[in-house]
């Protein structure tokens, strides 16, 4: 940080807890506007006192408008929230733990946003935009980008129109069906991300896990050979991260399959591979989908995930993730891998 503003901190050291306090109110109801008093203080951990004189001052400022139905941002408070994220970033200490992860894992960059998504679930919404900033700035017309499935990654649509004014992309399903919710499936992510931006999607409309001869014989199936040239020829990844254990359960797993992942000491998952803590694939689910050697020959690799509860589960996938993988997390997250560092 500029030694001015540290000078500054010394001189007025309330003026951190204030700006932050401020920052995470406005930053609370930038993708969530309409919303009431006690819910936000529920949202942000304050009183709901403390809320109503923080909301009373930033609406004599004109940040934010008040109304029967909540509040919610004006013009004037989103381009306050947006001048101000790369202050914040240094304000907090970002900046510092983005390098250390980074330099940890090898990989090509780490962004943190504020809050913690255990605890909040705005800050899935954030995870969302900054992730969709990223990919707009990585795209090119005509990229094909692969996507997996998962509520964070889900998160990512309704941001993505701000961002992206590409031509003739194609979001690509980059793994099959799962046991779980269908707004949370790559099949249904895709088709949402391509109908948001009027591009197109290939779905695959297949089990994610599959025997070892229903495998061999769908990959022989002209559509899924075509879908493994597009896998192979990927210019984006954009992946999350899984709980090890977590994932075989939504997999519904059998009992022995769990026995051996918790034998095995699995902790993080992602493309159908279990990782130990030291980045060692200590199982792998056999699956028509994307694969880990097509995620490495990527130029692009996007891992989106966020939560203090994943942090091992995220430094064991980063243990081996490809050198060009960009990682955006959110600040819980951050700072229990920096804590593990």
């Amino acid at each position: 940080m500029d030694q001015s503003f540290a000078s500054l901190q010394k001189l007025v050291p309330e003026m951190s807890s204030i700006l932050l306090k401020r920052y995470k109110l406005l930053s609370s109801l930038k993708f969530g506007g309409g919303i009431g008093r006690r819910a936000l203080s529920e949202r942000i951990g304050l009183t709901e006192r403390e809320t109503r004189k923080e909301a009373d001052l930033l609406k004599s400022q004109g940040l934010l408008h008040v109304s029967a139905s909540g509040m919610e941002l004006t013009s004037d408070g989103h381009s306050v929230l947006d001048e101000l994220e790369d202050f914040i970033q240094q304000w907090v200490g970002f900046d510092e733990m983005e390098q250390q992860i980074r330099l940890k894992y090898g990989i090509s960059k780490v962004m943190i946003v504020p809050g913690e998504s255990d605890q909040d679930e705005s800050t899935k919404s954030l995870l969302g935009q900054r992730a969709a900033k990223v990919l707009g700035e990585c795209l090119t017309d005509r990229s094909y980008i692969a996507v997996t499935g998962g509520s964070t990654i889900a998160s990512i649509g309704p941001h993505l129109a701000a961002f992206i004014d590409k031509k003739q992309l194609t979001f690509l399903a980059a793994r099959g069906g799962m046991n779980e919710k269908a707004d949370v499936q790559a099949n249904t992510i895709v088709s949402n991300f391509a109908e948001r931006i009027h591009a197109k999607s290939k779905t695959l409309y297949l089990p994610e896990q599959m025997s070892d001869q229903a495998y061999d014989m769908m990959v022989k199936e002209p559509i899924i050979k075509e879908m493994i040239s597009h896998y192979e020829n990927a210019d984006v990844v954009l992946h999350g991260i899984g709980d090890a254990l977590d994932m075989a359960n939504r997999r519904q797993a059998s009992e022995t399959e769990v026995a051996l992942l918790t034998k095995n000491k699995a902790v993080g998952e992602a493309f159908g591979y279990y990782f130990n803590a030291k980045g060692e694939p200590v199982h792998r689910i056999k699956t028509v989908g994307i694969q880990l050697e097509q995620v490495e020959q990527s130029p692009i690799v996007i891992a989106v995930a966020g939560g203090s509860s994943k942090a091992s589960a995220i430094g064991a996938y980063l243990n081996k993730a490809p050198s060009q993988t960009i990682f955006i997390t959110d600040e819980g997250a951050a700072k229990k891998l920096v804590n593990q560092l």
